[in-house]
C-alpha cells in the first residue's frame, strides 16, 4: 500500500501536473485573454503593498531558481566545478533561509491586507485568496525542512532529490523509489509543490508568463525629430469672394 502511493505521488502525479501546467496555460492564453493579468490593486493600502510586494518577489525569484539549478542542474556538473554536496547543502540552507524569511514577511503583508481590507477583500475572487494561502503553506514547510536538513548536512538527502527530479524530466521508470524513503516533511512539500503547477493556469499566477524580460535582449531603437520646413513656391489657396446680392427695383 505504501509503495503504491508513493507510486502515484512521485511517479504518476508530476506528470499530471506538468501537462496541466502547460496544456492549461496554453489554452488560456489563447481563449481567455482578458484574464490573462495579475488584477491590480495598487490604488488601496499603497504602502503595504510596495512593502511586501518588494520582499516576496525577490525571495520568491531568489527561492525558484535555487531550486531550479539545484535540482535539474546534472550531478556530475557539480562533480567537475568541485561543488561538494555539503557544501551545496549549506549554501540551499543559508540563502534559501534568508529568502524564505524575506518571502514568509512580505506574503503575511500581502495575505493580511487583502483579508482584513474590506475593500481590498471585495476585489478578491476566491482563487486570488486561495493561491495566496497556498504559497503560504508551502512556504511554511519550506522552513520547516530546515532543522530536519541539519540533521545531514552531509548532501545524501539532495542528491535523491536532485535525481528524482531529474529523473522525472528525462521518463525514467522507477524513480520515485529515490524520494520514498525520505522524511515525511519533504514528501508533503514535494506534493505541495506540485500542485502549485497543477493550479497554475487557473489562477492569476499566469501573469508570470507576461513578465517583460525580453525587452532585455531586444535592440534599441532611436527616435529622430525633424522640423518642417515651408514648401517654397507653394500655389496660394484661391480667394474666396463673397456676392452681395441686388435689391430688386
Amino acid at each position: 500500500m505504501r509503495d503504491t502511493i508513493n507510486y502515484a505521488v512521485f511517479g504518476w502525479y508530476p506528470y499530471l501536473c506538468l501537462t496541466v501546467f502547460l496544456v492549461g496555460s496554453w489554452l488560456r492564453f489563447e481563449r481567455e485573454q482578458y484574464t490573462w493579468r495579475s488584477g491590480s490593486s495598487q490604488l488601496l493600502r499603497r504602502r503595504q503593498l510596495i512593502w511586501g510586494s518588494v520582499l516576496f518577489h525577490v525571495g520568491i525569484l531568489v527561492i525558484f531558481m535555487g531550486h531550479f539549478v539545484g535540482l535539474l542542474t546534472p550531478i556530475k556538473l557539480f562533480d567537475m566545478l568541485g561543488i561538494s554536496h555539503s557544501f551545496k547543502q549549506w549554501m540551499a540552507i543559508v540563502l534559501g533561509g534568508v529568502a524564505g524569511v524575506m518571502c514568509f514577511i512580505g506574503l503575511t503583508m500581502l495575505i493580511h491586507r487583502r483579508l482584513f481590507d474590506s475593500r481590498i477583500r471585495k476585489t478578491s475572487s476566491f482563487s486570488d485568496i486561495a493561491i495566496l494561502l497556498l504559497i503560504y503553506a508551502q512556504l511554511i514547510l519550506g522552513l520547516a525542512t530546515i532543522p530536519v536538513s541539519l540533521g545531514h548536512t552531509d548532501g545524501h538527502e539532495m542528491v535523491k532529490f536532485m535525481t528524482w527530479a531529474q529523473g522525472i524530466l528525462i521518463l525514467q521508470p522507477g524513480i520515485y523509489t529515490q524520494v520514498a524513503d525520505v522524511h515525511p516533511i519533504f514528501k508533503l512539500h514535494l506534493f505541495l509543490g506540485m500542485t502549485l503547477f497543477l493550479v497554475f493556469p487557473f489562477t492569476r499566477l499566469v501573469h508570470i508568463w507576461s513578465a517583460p524580460i525580453w525587452y532585455l535582449g531586444r535592440r534599441g531603437y532611436q527616435v529622430v525629430r525633424t522640423q518642417n520646413k515651408p514648401v517654397a513656391n507653394r500655389t496660394p489657396a484661391p480667394a474666396i469672394r463673397s456676392v452681395q446680392a441686388k435689391r430688386p427695383i
